[in-house]
């Protein structure tokens, strides 16, 4: 009788073993306020839940408190899915190469930034490149509030592209014409709907991948190509004089944009790790959930259970399959 029972007792163990070691699989994903991040996000916890069997979370933030949440491993917040390089490169000198706290993947999709009106703003007014805003007859088009300047949005606050927009403005010699204006995500795509309805003007910082390619017909303006020498950009994370010490003068250099975690994720949550490291996408995959979501209103984690039934083959080799 002691053979079954010691057995049994094994075997009890062992299963108890394996639920706390499964159990232990959790993560705490950073979600930014921009659609492709929310995709992304929404695509991570999916695969931990679905395919891992582990618990993922959704937490709001923006870059710098999700960066500093991933720092001081609390837990609150462990991953940033879309991390954009070099925009958050203050980031991650101070927090994957100074403190050594987070870790970047090495799969990465291509990012492309700039400035965008509807194509047929552009064609109406012969408006191709960046200097064509600061056109008095443009900039007047572009005033909805009457106060002599047209608007365009330069992203959401909290944004490092947005800081990086309002240097631009100032040394492409915009502001005597130009109101640089900063707010949410969605009050801009509100506005350039808006404005294409009533054929008004609207400009606004654009990039791919992103929904707004699928929603609407725009067109992205030419800038100066990209000039290192020309290009030197200071975050407010890095001096309180950063908009003095900033000088950008030349579009951004094509972005790289990977997932970030907290390095010692490792150590609970080996398996989301391993995946994690795993984890790539191209433009067209963020672009096509952006639109799915934003575009045609559907929830984002509906979309990425949707992806991931129709994407076997690449779910199972990002878990190693």
């Amino acid at each position: 009788m002691k053979k079954p029972v010691l057995s049994l007792a094994f075997g009890i163990a062992v299963s108890l073993s394996s639920t706390a070691a499964f159990s232990a699989e959790k993560v705490n994903i950073g979600t930014p306020a921009w659609t492709g991040a929310q995709a992304i996000a929404a695509l991570l916890q999916a695969v931990v839940v679905e395919r891992i069997g582990g618990e993922a979370n959704l937490v709001p933030g923006n870059n710098a408190t999700i960066f500093q949440g991933m720092d001081q491993g609390k837990r609150d917040i462990d991953v940033h899915p879309d991390v954009w390089l070099p925009n958050q490169e203050s980031f991650t000198k101070k927090y994957v190469d100074g403190a050594g706290t987070v870790v970047l993947s090495k799969n990465a999709y291509e990012g492309n930034q700039g400035f965008c009106v509807s194509q047929d703003f552009a064609k109406e007014n012969s408006i191709t490149d960046i200097a064509d805003l600061g056109r008095p007859d443009v900039a007047m088009k572009m005033d909805s509030d009457g106060n002599g300047k047209g608007e365009m949005w330069i992203g959401a606050p909290g944004w490092a592209s947005a800081n990086v927009n309002e240097v631009k403005v100032r040394d492409y010699d915009l502001l005597s014409f130009i109101e640089p204006i900063r707010a949410e995500e969605s009050v801009k795509t509100a506005r350039v709907k808006d404005s294409i309805a009533k054929n008004e003007g609207y400009a606004f910082y654009c990039y791919k991948p992103h929904a707004v390619w699928y929603m609407f017909d725009v067109t992205m303006l030419s800038e100066p190509k990209y000039d290192p020498a020309k290009y030197v950009m200071v975050q407010p994370s890095d001096s309180p004089d950063w908009y003095t010490e900033s000088k950008v003068e030349t579009k951004d250099a094509l972005k790289r944009v990977q997932i970030a975690w907290f390095k010692s994720l490792q150590d609970r949550s080996p398996a989301i790790v391993e995946f994690f490291e795993r984890f790539s996408l191209t433009a067209d995959d963020v672009s096509g959930f952006a639109y799915e979501i934003s575009g045609k209103g559907r929830k984002a984690s509906e979309v990425a259970s949707e992806w991931i039934a129709k994407n076997p083959d690449r779910v199972d080799a990002w878990l190693g399959l």
